[in-house]
Formats: structure tokens, C-alpha cells, sequence
């Protein structure tokens, strides 16, 4: 469900309790934070900046996409998506999934329901609902953070039409709650290095492999959305452009502060001119059209 005003910009620093909060995949956890002002705001694609309270160490936040929002739960662990009746309801729980890499994330895995985070959002520039007659959401590592809530706006703005989500990784260890995109309407492909789930090779081998069978190429109504770690995304928009298919990709650069004043997440964007300037990930992105990045000036 989006916002009642989608350009809406409003964000909020608060703390809130955890709602529930649980490992589902091999170093990948969800959390769930009762949060009514995020969740009414956020968009696809939208992420907030995350902190322990009363923690120096680290002292500053850590960015956390937006992964789903919620109106009301049966049973506050349930990870089951449900609505305050049958109408829909004010939007009050925001779920955040992420992987175990540094301080923050460590420490994180240590608290329980009824702990409280602050949390500031949300922040950036989300995603846009493609014109076209067929999504397809391509995931690596944790990128599947950003494009359940853009699939599940696409498919409920574009009725009969087709939406596939692809999503690699490693191994099939690194797969949390596939479950949510097919229940939200998404035909899900899984892509592994090692063959031990869905198709051997990365997700652009898998692309290749679903070309011919879904038509992803077919005429110009496909559209793509992405997010994962660098070199994917190159990958993914050098794939589309040879197709002439438009392409997303949310960036996850490094972030410190979030809001645009430290500079420290800027992303080389070309502009009209046919040049390149750095551009604020937390500002002007982290969603960019891939064509926009001048992905050879990436460090």
C-alpha cells in the first residue's frame, strides 16, 4: 500500500519498540518496529536511518531499506502481512531485513521484542511505477530489501499484468522469505552460484535463461528494477540496455549521515550534457535510472 500523498517527503526521527525480530536466512534477519508515522510515509524503495539508543559504538546510524509495511498483525510474531480489515486500515509496522556484516548489524542481533531502536524516515528518492506491461525485480545479496514493496505497488497499479522477481546469491542458505514475493503475486526465480538452488550462475545468467521462455526482450514494454552490490547492478543495466529495456537500480553506497550533509555517499550521474557528476545516494538516489550512472567512474 502507498501513501495517501505519494510525493510526500515528510520524515520522522522517533524510537520505537520491536515487534518482532528473528533470523530467516543464513546471516539475514527481519525486524519489525511499531512505527504508524514511517509507515504511512514510506514508498517504495525509501529506506531510514537506524540506530541502538544509548550506544557510542558505532555512534552514527546505519540505513535500512523499507521493506514492508503493515496495518494490523494477528499475533504480534507473526511475519504474516494482514490489513486492519477488509477495507485497509491506518499503516502503522515497518519490516526491515537485513545481513550481518559490521558493528551495527552485529549488535543488533542481540535485541529482543519490547527493545526500542531510533530511527529516522522516510529518506530518498524511491522508486518510480514503470509504464509498462511486465516488471521484472532483480535482487543480489540483499537487494531484495528494495523491490517487494515496488513489485506489489506495480502489480496492484497494473491489474493482469506479469511480475517476476530473480534474486541470486551464493548458495540457497542466503534465501529469507521467498514466500513474500509469491504471495504478493510475483512469479519468484532463484539463481546460485553453486547450483544449489534454482538456476547455476548469477542472476544475469539467469535473465538469460528466462529471456526466451517469459519475452522479457519482447517489444518495449518491459521494465526492470535492481538492487545488489555493485558490480551486479553494472551487469544488469548493461544487460537491459542492449535490449532497450528502461532500468531502475537502487545504489548501496556507504552512507553516514543520510541526509545529504556529509557527502559521503555520492554516485557519479551523467547528465544532459553527455558528462558525469557526483550526485548524494541519500538525496538525489538511491534510485536512478541505470542509464543515468556512469558506471566506469564507479570506484
Amino acid at each position: 500500500m502507498l501513501p495517501t500523498d505519494p510525493t510526500s517527503t515528510a520524515a520522522c526521527s522517533v524510537t520505537v519498540p520491536i515487534v518482532a525480530h528473528q533470523p530467516i536466512a543464513e546471516s539475514m534477519w527481519r525486524l519489525r518496529l511499531d512505527c504508524p508515522m514511517l509507515a504511512a510515509a514510506a514508498r517504495p524503495g525509501q529506506f531510514a536511518m537506524v540506530r541502538i539508543p544509548h550506544r557510542h559504538d558505532p555512534l552514527l546510524a546505519r540505513p535500512l531499506a523499507v521493506y514492508d509495511t503493515f496495518g494490523s498483525l494477528a499475533e504480534p510474531t507473526s511475519w504474516q502481512r494482514q490489513t486492519a480489515g477488509a477495507a485497509g486500515g491506518p499503516l502503522r509496522y515497518a519490516d526491515f531485513v537485513y545481513s550481518v556484516a559490521g558493528k551495527f548489524t552485529t549488535a543488533a542481533t542481540a535485541l529482543r521484542p519490547g527493545d526500542e531502536l531510533t530511527l529516522w524516515g522516510p529518506l530518498g528518492n524511491g522508486f518510480s511505477l514503470p509504464p509498462a506491461t511486465q516488471l521484472v525485480l532483480v535482487a543480489g545479496g540483499i537487494g531484495q530489501t528494495a523491490l517487494l514493496m515496488l513489485g506489489r505497488a506495480w502489480l496492484a497499479a497494473n491489474p493482469g499484468c506479469r511480475a517476476t522477481f530473480c534474486w541470486g546469491g551464493r548458495d540457497g542458505r542466503v534465501f529469507g522469505h521467498v514466500e513474500d514475493f509469491e504471495q504478493a503475486g510475483l512469479a519468484v526465480n532463484l539463481a546460485t552460484l553453486d547450483g544449489s538452488a534454482g538456476t547455476r550462475g548469477t542472476v544475469v545468467d539467469l535473465l538469460d535463461a528466462l529471456e526466451t521462455r517469459d519475452g522479457f526482450a519482447a517489444g518495449t514494454k518491459t521494465a526492470i528494477a535492481c538492487c545488489g552490490p555493485e558490480g551486479m547492478l553494472a551487469a544488469v543495466a548493461g544487460w537491459a540496455a542492449e535490449r532497450g529495456i528502461g532500468c531502475q537500480v537502487s545504489l548501496e553506497t556507504p552512507m553516514a549521515c543520510g541526509v545529504g550533509i556529509c557527502f559521503s555517499c555520492v554516485a557519479p550521474i551523467r547528465d544532459a550534457a553527455g558528462g558525469w557528476d557526483y550526485r548524494r545516494t541519500c538525496i538525489e538516489g538511491p534510485v536512478f535510472e541505470a542509464a543515468a550512472v556512469a558506471w566506469d567512474a564507479l570506484d
